[in-house]
């Protein structure tokens, strides 16, 4: 910001702010204490505190511990803050105090300055309402910052990740139905097993993502539980008759989604185990993903000296040196995401372990990588429907050219002519370089009539259950 400077004051003093700052002393102390890398504090988290902010006032107003002036005052400011409206008023690092103390007092500062300054006021001047008189009242950041991380990860998992996966279901989907008149031939430790449809092979993925949307969707569940009533340690002190009750209804309301009080304050205020589970979901999906994506460049790979089952779209150059070169690019970007998640997992779940008594102090480094994981999933997987899986296509002669070569078709001759037998044949045929059929007629252990009757990669690949 520019040069010219304010005074803002808190209960330790006057602290120096840019004149043109929505934010106040305490806010402008944590920048000054906390210059911790780039990272900041997502601002979905700084909407939900917002909403949060907002219904709160409206309760207390309900018992009359705000004025009619104050709830409006702080309503308008955090409704504007929510839209998103003051994203640059919000500098402060994911660094900082493990409550979040320093970016809650950021909100009410910001909500008490936009509130005197639609007023008249003189920024700086907590008039008409004070940030923690006022615009905190009813609260501590030991309840209202995890129930930000709460608010703000369930609205975004069911605005953006959830629908998401469901589109690359529906996706994959459409590709496995299309795809099932395709026998090739299945891999198991990487080498030659039995056929199968190529519309199995990818209903697994679908499946695979479906199940973990189940499980994401379910800890979004758990998330409904709200730690707000609780202030300071669960016990709700300063708050009002029913207000932990009032304020989730409130929310729910709002948010057309069902957030409901937390049934025991102080379990959900010591620990945050709703937030460790849904991140837990999120490194499970992030598991599948990962699976999914190596196998469809491995099934692609090529396209000339590989397996290249999988044609898929050739969306830029892929390199620098060697002309016409084309690479699986979202498969990585979609792999390296994953990774990613992962590592951001296990940081969240050693936050969770890190609580003492009646307080985490992890909670900003748990609220960023849960978001963060949720929008990074969510854009991956958006890129990877869209740039590769929707232009994605079977080389069907290539396909054919395998199921004809290979050995372990012989499994079906098992039940008429036993292992061993079945074996012998795989082996001449193998190092003489022959078919199976030439290799089995040869060897005298078959008729031609009946390896052919058997022999059929179609019936072989059909599930049986």
């Amino acid at each position: 910001m520019g040069g010219e400077l304010r005074q803002e004051h808190d209960s330790m003093g006057c602290v120096e702010v840019p004149a043109e700052a929505l934010w106040g002393a305490q806010t402008q102390r944590s920048c000054n204490n906390f210059a911790i890398g780039s990272q900041r504090i997502p601002t979905e988290l700084i909407h939900a505190l917002a909403l949060i902010k907002g219904c709160c006032a409206a309760v207390n107003g309900r018992h009359e511990l705000l004025t009619a002036q104050q709830v409006q005052a702080i309503e308008r400011a955090a409704a504007a803050i929510a839209n998103g409206s003051h994203d640059h008023q919000f500098p402060l690092s994911v660094w900082q105090t493990g409550s979040g103390t320093q970016t809650n007092m950021n909100v009410n500062e910001v909500i008490s300055n936009l509130a005197a300054r639609n007023a008249g006021c003189p920024l700086g001047s907590h008039d008409p309402v004070h940030p923690n008189d006022h615009v905190n009242r009813s609260q501590s950041t030991n309840d209202a910052f995890p129930a930000a991380i709460h608010l703000a990860a369930v609205l975004l998992l069911q605005d953006t990740l959830l629908p998401e996966l469901d589109r690359l279901i529906t996706s994959l989907d459409q590709k496995a139905s299309s795809w099932m008149d395709i026998v090739k031939i299945g891999r198991t430790h990487l080498q030659d097993a039995v056929p199968l449809r190529l519309g199995d092979e990818v209903s697994a993925w679908r499946d695979q993502i479906h199940q973990g949307r189940a499980w994401l969707n379910q800890a979004r569940e758990e998330m409904l539980a709200l730690p707000l009533g609780g202030t300071a340690v669960g016990s709700g002190l300063n708050t009002p008759p029913g207000f932990s009750r009032d304020v989730a209804h409130l929310l729910a309301e709002r948010t057309a989604t069902p957030f409901h009080p937390a049934p025991n304050l102080f379990a959900v205020m010591a620990g945050h185990d709703a937030l460790v589970q849904a991140m837990a979901q999120l490194r499970r999906l992030a598991v599948s993903l990962l699976k999914i994506a190596n196998d469809i460049r491995l099934l692609a790979c090529g396209p000339r000296a590989g397996i290249g089952e999988l044609l898929l779209p050739a969306n830029e150059p892929g390199s620098s040196i060697m002309p016409g070169k084309v690479n699986p690019t979202q498969c990585e970007a979609l792999a390296m995401v994953c990774t990613q998640v992962i590592g951001l997992d296990a940081a969240v779940a050693a936050a969770g372990a890190g609580g003492q008594l009646q307080m985490n102090v992890y909670k900003p480094l748990i609220g960023a990588n849960l978001l963060q994981g949720i929008n990074l999933l969510n854009d991956s997987c958006r890129c990877f429907r869209l740039n590769l899986v929707e232009g994605m296509k079977p080389d069907r002669d290539k396909i054919a050219a395998f199921v004809d070569r290979s050995l372990m078709l012989v499994t079906a001759l098992t039940p008429e002519i036993g292992y061993e037998l079945s074996s012998a044949i795989a082996q001449h045929a193998h190092q003489e370089g022959l078919s199976l059929r030439e290799a089995a007629i040869q060897l005298g252990h078959i008729t031609a009539e009946r390896f052919d009757a058997l022999m059929n990669p179609a019936v072989m690949a059909r599930p049986r259950t």
